[in-house]
């Protein structure tokens, strides 16, 4: 996956969380915003070690 794939993808599981919990799936949303933060974060993690 390209950065940018990465980036489209953790912008729409965002936008996926909020409408959830708008829509009163609060556990739907916290599972979406989890797997945001855990994509988000590898992606980071990664970027680090290759500038290292």
């Amino acid at each position: 996956m390209t950065d940018l794939q990465k980036d489209i993808l953790a912008g729409l599981l965002f936008i996926t969380g909020l409408l959830s919990f708008f829509s009163g799936a609060f556990i739907i949303s916290a599972t979406v915003f989890a797997a945001t933060a855990i994509l988000s974060n590898v992606h980071q993690t990664a970027h680090l070690h290759l500038s290292k």
